[in-house]
């Protein structure tokens, strides 16, 4: 589930870096990924403090899915220009 929200969020984005409005939709995707990592963070931490391997492994996999869906939407802040 959230992994649906972290591709509609960038899906989201992507539309609005269509816009001929570079500045806001800029502020929109940094503010989204600022978001995005911050869920990242809190998914370590849950990962760090998981009682079994098998919990722990999945909540790194999804930080490091949030990372890497954060690392997008920052560069579509950047090529929204």
């Amino acid at each position: 589930m959230k992994k649906l929200s972290f591709v509609l969020a960038a899906a989201g984005l992507m539309t609005l870096a269509a816009c001929n409005k570079p500045t806001a939709t800029e502020n929109a995707a940094e503010n989204a990924s600022e978001a995005v990592e911050n869920a990242a963070d809190a998914l370590e931490n849950a990962a760090d403090a998981a009682t079994n391997e098998a919990t722990e492994a999945t909540l790194e996999n999804a930080a490091d899915n949030a990372h890497a869906a954060a690392d997008n939407l920052a560069d579509a802040a950047d090529n929204a220009n």
